[in-house]
């Protein structure tokens, strides 16, 4: 095996475009969970986003009016769901299991014309001397402009949570939805507004896929990465940096193995490629341990609302 050919700055570079759709999801389904909704459609939205970005962006030759389309069509498929658990009370669970494999099947019918087809997409933004700096400049500073929106989210999400009055109203929500009633605010549209956010979100990761990261249209090619950008949540113990954390790790554990492969390491395939789900969930099980109750769950995550007035 030939380690010299792994260049460090290629590998960082890399992970942080590997990450950007993970990160985007995870982000988008911290808020909708600090609600007290649980959405397992994060899959189904992804690859709807994905398919939506992509047509949009080949038929209009935008490549922004895609990712606008991309976010629209997951927070309509996200508000499908909003309905069925909010309005309807339907099981979340159930619900979120449904909007995935709808998603799936909706997305590989729309998605028949265009396997084959190249879209136009993101180039890097061009910082001018900072983009030449050795490693910083392509590290830091060489990236689409997804990438650097992926992480002023994490931020500005970390910070309306933290800091705002709606993001206190929003977690009250989530941590308890009578006790928010009963102090006047409406539980059902704040939880429908984090649906539709985070549907956004997950539309936004599904056609970075499709729009940068490939680009082109494949049938399932979200891969599972609606589920672990789920897992992510859970044990990132819904706190906005380490859902940071825990997409880079992922996006790292990636690039790596495919990095490995390249370089001729004697591992077999299927275990480096099972490797990025494995390390993170490991590395993150850990995190969350010594989080302690700090890292619970918002206390009536995924429970009905039954409005008394």
């Amino acid at each position: 095996m030939d380690l010299s050919a792994i260049s460090p700055t290629l590998l960082i570079a890399s992970l942080m475009v590997a990450a950007t759709p993970i990160l985007l999801a995870a982000i988008g389904e911290m808020v909708v969970e600090k609600a007290g909704v649980l959405n397992l459609g994060v899959e189904g939205m992804m690859i709807m986003g994905a398919i939506c970005g992509f047509i949009i962006g080949v038929e209009t030759g935008s490549p922004w009016l895609g990712f606008l389309a991309a976010a629209l069509g997951g927070a309509v498929l996200a508000l499908l769901f909003g309905v069925l658990t909010q309005v309807l009370l339907s099981n979340q669970v159930a619900t979120g299991l449904a909007l995935t494999l709808f998603g799936l099947g909706l997305s590989a019918l729309l998605g028949q014309g265009y396997v084959g087809v190249k879209a136009q997409t993101l180039g890097r933004i061009d910082l001018g001397p900072l983009s030449d700096l050795p490693f910083v400049g392509r590290v830091v500073f060489g990236h689409d402009p997804i990438v650097y929106l992926s992480l002023a989210l994490v931020v500005a999400v970390w910070a309306f949570l933290k800091f705002s009055r709606a993001g206190l109203i929003l977690r009250a929500v989530g941590e308890s939805h009578e006790a928010a009633h009963a102090l006047g605010y409406h539980v059902r549209r704040v939880r429908l507004a984090a649906i539709a956010f985070g549907g956004a979100c997950a539309g936004l990761g599904g056609a970075y896929l499709s729009l940068v990261r490939v680009p082109q249209w494949t049938e399932g090619m979200t891969a599972g990465a609606g589920w672990i950008a789920l897992a992510i949540v859970v044990f990132a113990s819904w706190r906005a940096g380490r859902v940071l954390v825990g997409a880079y790790l992922f996006g790292g554990i990636t690039v790596l193995q495919l990095n490995l492969q390249t370089a001729g390491a004697k591992v077999p395939v299927e275990l480096l490629s099972a490797a990025p789900y494995l390390v993170t969930i490991l590395v993150l099980v850990l995190i969350s341990r010594r989080a302690g109750r700090a890292g619970a769950a918002p206390a009536d995550l995924g429970k009905p609302f039954h409005a008394s007035a």
